[in-house]
């Protein structure tokens, strides 16, 4: 590409170097009444590993209904996976559980293809059930 030239959406970099935009991970944990929610947002993908296993492993310790609220979420590879896999094993050896919720395009895909969607189900809750009768 001649020097000058950028593709939509590219930043302005020095010649010769690339700039990738990275996205943003973030969570936020909320402790209420007998769980703790975490809501997560941007990809959970390698850079994200650590960090987001870390929270998953607090957030078990501290109770036993987790609950991750993946709205947020954009991308979601085997590394994100594994760390909702060793989230949910830390809860189970502790009596408790880990759910997810609010999974949409791509990142319910990928939970329905690995068989999360259906192993990390949040429980119906009494309300909800007289809704949909």
């Amino acid at each position: 590409m001649p020097p000058g030239v950028m593709m939509a959406g590219q930043a302005s970099a020095p010649q010769g170097k690339v700039r990738r935009s990275m996205a943003s991970f973030e969570a936020r944990t909320v402790a209420e009444q007998g769980r703790v929610t975490v809501f997560l947002t941007g990809d959970c993908d390698l850079a994200a590993r650590d960090r987001l296993t870390t929270v998953l492993l607090d957030a078990v310790s501290r109770s036993g209904a987790v609950f991750v609220d993946l709205a947020g979420v954009g991308f979601l590879d085997s590394t994100g996976v594994h760390s909702l896999v060793t989230a949910h094993h830390a809860a189970l050896a502790r009596g408790g559980r880990v759910y997810v919720l609010n999974a949409a395009g791509a990142v319910a895909v990928v939970l329905e293809l690995t068989g999360l969607d259906t192993l990390l189900q949040a429980p119906v809750t009494k309300a909800e059930e007289r809704r949909h009768a």
